[in-house]
């Protein structure tokens, strides 16, 4: 059921690591918290969770290195050269990682769910919004959606483009809007430590501005931002995707 593969990046100009879990179902991208590696869902008990849908053939899980999560966090670079890795990682996921978990479903034109928690909620809101050609539903769980504090008032363009907080107002009619209207964007939060819900609604009233589908849900002050929350989300919400019922 698992299957792991390492290449060079052309993009990222350094090794990843890509695990799959499940044979058959709905590609899903799910991206790692910020450090986190192609096994950290693993590690954190989140295939377990996944566990009956995997099973059940209804999902397949893709997961990578978070590259840019982790440049962020540990502060390796500039924040020019931090705003240049999160877009080079975005150019990793398009251009190289999605055409793999397509042909490895030998599927051209296979559309994903992008899922992701904390910074990993970012890059799945930043990977539909680029990309709504590909990517057809967002799972973004306690999302952090502003990066601006690591910029140190360094604003630049790989930042501003990779960010959609700050790209999406300035979106104007044309293709790539037209085409997210027509996906969906589910943000998902605890109330309990550690939690920032202001963002996730913030984020959800820019795409409501630009027409674009999403629901806000908050859960509990009993659901911390950590992995025991995330655990019971992310199952929760593929279920009911497969059944139709987000």
């Amino acid at each position: 059921m698992k299957d792991r593969t390492n290449w060079y990046s052309q993009k990222l100009q350094q090794e990843v690591l890509v695990v799959r879990w499940g044979e058959e179902g709905v590609p899903v991208l799910l991206i790692p918290t910020a450090g986190g590696d192609a096994e950290e869902a693993e590690r954190f008990l989140m295939m377990d969770a996944l566990g009956p849908l995997l099973e059940e053939g209804k999902f397949k899980i893709y997961c990578c290195d978070s590259v840019a999560g982790k440049a962020w966090v540990t502060q390796d670079g500039s924040p020019r050269q931090l705003s240049r890795t999160q877009n080079q990682f975005d150019a990793f996921l398009h251009e190289e990682l999605v055409p793999a978990i397509r042909h490895d479903c030998n599927s051209p034109n296979a559309e994903l769910v992008v899922a992701g928690a904390s910074i990993g909620a970012f890059n799945a809101l930043a990977a539909i919004c680029r990309h709504p050609e590909t990517f057809s539903t967002a799972l973004c769980l306690s999302g952090t959606y502003n990066l601006e504090k690591y910029l140190d008032g360094e604003m630049n363009l790989d930042f501003y483009y990779s960010s959609p907080m700050h790209f999406l107002p300035n979106l104007e009619d044309g293709e790539q809007l037209q085409k997210l209207r027509e996906r969906f964007v589910l943000f998902a939060f605890g109330q309990g430590r550690w939690e920032a819900p202001e963002e996730s609604w913030f984020m959800a009233n820019l795409l409501g501005n630009k027409e674009v589908p999403n629901r806000v849900d908050a859960w509990g002050e009993e659901y911390d931002h950590d992995w025991p929350t995330w655990r019971q989300m992310l199952p929760h919400y593929l279920g009911r995707l497969h059944d139709g019922e987000l």
